[in-house]
């Protein structure tokens, strides 16, 4: 499952996902067209359900160190900035229609700052008729194709200058949204270069809980329509991904495709109270584990051991 990054030229795409990744790998330049080939890179889901997880497998098998923690996982693809005209080749138009056929999804990045040494390009004014220029091109370019782009569910980035991030942060016509984030795709490529305890001393110090990027990869994630299974042991502690409303049988098939036709059944506890009993043993003791057939819906956070047979 891939997430396009997508906008018109100079809005902060590159910069956000080198912030994503962590590391410089898409030119990030005040010129437009600077991303020509889409890059791509796998990015970790921020799931801090993992490491409590694998501290209580930790403690419970008595170890001298935890399991090895393996988060899912999300694509990121930075593609080439659309400008007025796309829809008819214009810039590089039908390279950047083709990339987002490949995409099950769209982050859209919008330009919400001022900078004179970054030139506004593609037709860019403002956030708002940005949006629409970008939305009307995807629309021209589905009159004739049956894979319909407009149709893909998107995710709205509103990039914002360090000096107003806070308070767009607190404007409650921003963050009442599902379909919106704010964030501050400079100040995030910075924080990427930090340990994590300067991270966290920064986010103190601001007030906030997690970074732009957490909220914008949990977002990317459920915008998929994505949720994530645990499973827990002394060898590994592992988030696995499905869609949601994935069944017991075919979740299993996720670990390992043999596991389909051989499910017998499986073992299911909510995090919430696993963690809550302190050990699977006393999980199991008050009745907190279930035993769920192959037609149980898995839920985002369930715990599972699945029987298998041979």
């Amino acid at each position: 499952m891939k997430v396009g990054i997508v906008g018109l030229p100079n809005v902060g795409k590159s910069t956000l996902f080198n912030a994503l990744l962590k590391k410089k790998v898409a030119l990030s330049a005040n010129y437009p067209f600077a991303t020509v080939e889409p890059n791509i890179g796998v990015v970790a889901v921020p799931d801090s359900r993992l490491l409590t997880l694998a501290t209580l497998v930790k403690n419970e098998d008595k170890m001298d160190s935890l399991p090895p923690i393996i988060p899912a996982a999300v694509e990121f693809v930075d593609i080439a900035g659309l400008v007025k005209g796309a829809s008819q080749g214009e810039g590089l138009g039908n390279q950047f229609l083709s990339h987002i056929r490949e995409v099950d999804a769209i982050v859209h990045v919008l330009r919400d700052f001022e900078d004179p040494s970054v030139v506004r390009a593609g037709g860019s004014v403002n956030p708002k008729e940005d949006k629409e220029l970008i939305e009307t091109e995807l629309q021209l370019a589905d009159i004739d194709k049956v894979d319909k782009l407009s149709t893909k569910p998107v995710l709205y980035v509103l990039n914002v200058s360090e000096d107003e991030y806070a308070d767009k942060l607190r404007d409650p016509s921003l963050i009442a949204r599902d379909d919106n984030i704010v964030i501050c795709a400079k100040l995030e490529e910075e924080l990427a270069d930090l340990t994590e305890e300067e991270r966290l001393e920064y986010l103190k110090s601001v007030g906030l809980e997690q970074t732009g990027l957490e909220r914008l990869i949990k977002a990317a994630y459920k915008l998929l329509g994505l949720i994530s299974f645990l499973t827990a042991g002394p060898k590994e502690v592992k988030a696995w991904t499905v869609k949601n409303g994935t069944n017991a049988k075919d979740a299993s098939g996720v670990i390992h495709t043999d596991f389909i036709k051989n499910f017998i059944r499986a073992q299911v506890v909510d995090y919430d109270k696993l963690i809550e009993a302190g050990s699977y043993a006393e999980a199991k003791k008050r009745g907190r584990i279930r035993i769920e057939g192959k037609d149980y819906i898995v839920q985002d956070g369930d715990v599972i051991e699945f029987l298998i047979g041979t």
